[in-house]
């Protein structure tokens, strides 16, 4: 072979190297809500959790800040969060020291219908969860009404 020939199939193998898909999958967060929501989620962001993981890791023991920058379609004059561990297709609720969205998470309601708003609260890992993956499911909730849900591919560590 010569070295023109073996150049030519470096070069080769370096742009496919280059143009070859990524292995990893980045975190996809899912939107859960039904139709008859009210609200709709642009981004979230959980602590330590990057965008080439494939889920976020919950670290036992410690503390995650999850962020929802989310729009309603309403007036808001209250908001609650809901969150729930799905493992093997069983929700698990999981209780939050502050379930108030309208306190503390850098909301102040009542709030404007069409306004683009960031949620943000603090998910506390507790030493006794076990390690395993999960799927954290986050509800925002205005009375009876669904304003967003979100789905989080976690894992417990």
């Amino acid at each position: 072979m010569s070295s023109k020939s073996a150049v030519i199939i470096l070069l080769a193998g370096a742009i496919c190297f280059t143009l070859m898909p990524t292995l990893t999958r980045a975190a996809e967060f899912g939107n859960c809500a039904n139709e008859t929501a009210i609200g709709r989620y642009s981004l979230v962001e959980v602590s330590n959790c990057a965008e080439s993981d494939a889920s976020c890791v919950l670290k036992r023991n410690s503390n995650a800040t999850i962020s929802i920058t989310f729009t309603s379609g309403e007036d808001l004059s209250q908001l609650k969060a809901v969150v729930h561990g799905i493992i093997l297709g069983m929700e698990v609720p999981f209780k939050l020291p502050n379930d108030n969205g309208c306190k503390d998470s850098g909301l102040e309601c009542p709030l404007t219908k069409d306004t683009s708003y960031r949620y943000s609260t603090t998910l506390p890992v507790l030493k006794q969860y076990p390690k395993v993956s999960v799927e954290v499911k986050w509800e925002l909730k205005a009375g009876d009404k669904d304003v967003l849900c979100v789905l989080i591919p976690a894992k417990i560590q």
